[in-house]
């Protein structure tokens, strides 16, 4: 692990190592989805990882997909985000909000104004979902207009100014995991006819309206793309052009000098390899499942540049520390991920407790 613990220049911030948080969905916000007490101290007690990639953050009240998830688009947002970044930059680390729009992933009886979700087109995901009242099917989304795609956009790039306002670093794009930009990657989730659906081009359309409206607004530098090639979150399906598609929005990326690319690993080498060797900025590259003892492998080889961790380092705050020392790590307690208090949130015991 020698290349692992070496420092790393992301943007305008100097780390002291390769390791990263990796975005994961809490669902400990207020209902008006303002960050909740206990969320300063939960990222601070991460921040020896160096850079902290937050939770999913809906742009907007059509963004919310789950409930409790955190919203950056009002001023009570700014102020709970903003006793966040104070604490963690307190503590030494830096933090990028993700910026997530759920799409279709989304149910009435979940978001502020109780409408339907919007998508790409009025396909349903055929799942179900967590609400107030149990498990629900997904209704079949509203498909957005072509206005209402431009107001997104917008919606996007008030987010992020929203972000910096709050004290972040940068934010992270969240083009993953089955959400709305993903959805506007497959061919099963956007059969539109017009400039949005269609060729990869067309595909990747909106995904770069977002990319450029954020750079504009908060600098390259500050601004990050998350993806998931050949992950099939949510049922979204790329098809035979998935590889295609990716090298192409990797290729409009790099002409907007992001600061990084965060991939979802799903499993297609060459894909990965076509990545790195398009990619000319840090790429940080997520396995699920990977073992302890392979974190470093990528980086050693020269595919990434950075390992996000995700489950280890929620239940372990001192993962860097463990991880120097080859000492024991707290299991994940799974039954805790969403939702609750500071029960398997903020007490996950330290090797110094």
């Amino acid at each position: 692990m020698t290349n692992l613990w070496s420092p790393i220049t992301i943007g305008k911030l100097n780390l002291p190592h390769r390791l990263a948080m990796a975005p994961m969905t809490r669902s400990r916000a207020l209902p008006d989805g303002t960050p909740g007490s206990l969320s300063a101290k939960y990222y601070a007690q991460r921040a020896s990882l160096g850079l902290l990639i937050s939770e999913g953050t809906q742009p907007s009240e059509d963004g919310q997909g789950y409930t409790t998830t955190p919203g950056i688009y009002t001023e009570k947002h700014i102020e709970g985000w903003r006793k966040v970044t104070d604490e963690v930059h307190a503590a030494g680390g830096y933090l990028f909000i993700q910026l997530m729009h759920a799409g279709r992933m989304s149910h009435p009886d979940n978001t502020p104004h109780h409408r339907k979700g919007v998508a790409p087109s009025a396909i349903a995901p055929g799942a179900e979902i967590f609400t107030p009242n149990g498990m629900m099917e997904i209704p079949v989304p509203r498909e957005l207009s072509q206005t209402e795609i431009k107001e997104t956009v917008e919606d996007f790039r008030k987010a992020a100014a929203s972000a910096i306002k709050a004290g972040a670093d940068g934010v992270e794009i969240h083009g993953a995991n089955g959400y709305l930009i993903h959805q506007f990657f497959g061919e099963n989730s956007n059969i539109r006819t017009d400039e949005y659906g269609g060729s990869v081009e067309n595909r990747v359309r909106f995904a770069i309206e977002v990319t450029k409206a954020i750079v504009e607004e908060i600098g390259a530098e500050r601004t990050g793309f998350r993806i998931s090639p050949n992950a099939p979150f949510s049922k979204v399906d790329e098809g035979q052009s998935g590889p295609d598609l990716y090298r192409y929005l990797v290729e409009e990326l790099k002409k907007l000098n992001l600061t990084y690319i965060h991939v979802m690993h799903g499993g297609d080498e060459e894909l990965l390899r076509d990545i790195r060797n398009l990619w000319p900025n840090a790429l940080l590259v997520n396995r699920p499942g990977r073992a302890l003892e392979d974190i470093a492998t990528d980086i050693d080889n020269g595919i990434a540049d950075m390992a996000p961790i995700g489950a280890w380092a929620l239940a372990n705050p001192d993962f860097v520390e463990r991880l120097k020392l080859n000492t024991p790590f707290n299991e994940p307690d799974k039954g805790t991920f969403f939702g609750g208090g500071s029960h398997g949130y903020v007490d996950y015991p330290t090797l110094k407790k």
